[in-house]
């Protein structure tokens, strides 16, 4: 569920609250309990940042991308030479 920020117009009171989505917007201020709250605009609380986040980066076969933070360096087969 995401958390939204709400200011009341008459007392100024800055608050966050969770709801869902479907949810309607609060109306009600808790503090002087005026019908005049407003959701303010605020940023996201992520980020999508680095590998693993596009259709390629989930591929199967040979090139498998390493997703274990080494710069996005693709892992080579192990080989094993013998000589008789």
């Amino acid at each position: 569920m995401p958390i939204y920020e709400y200011a009341c117009r008459a007392c100024e009171h800055e608050f966050e609250a969770l709801h869902k989505m479907s949810d309607p917007a609060l109306r009600d201020c808790p503090e002087c309990k005026a019908a005049e709250l407003v959701k303010k605009v605020s940023a996201a609380g992520f980020r999508l940042k680095g590998g693993g986040w596009y259709e390629t980066d989930f591929k199967s076969g040979d090139k498998k991308k390493n997703l274990a933070g080494d710069g996005g360096a693709t892992s080579a087969p192990a080989t094993s030479s013998s000589s008789d």
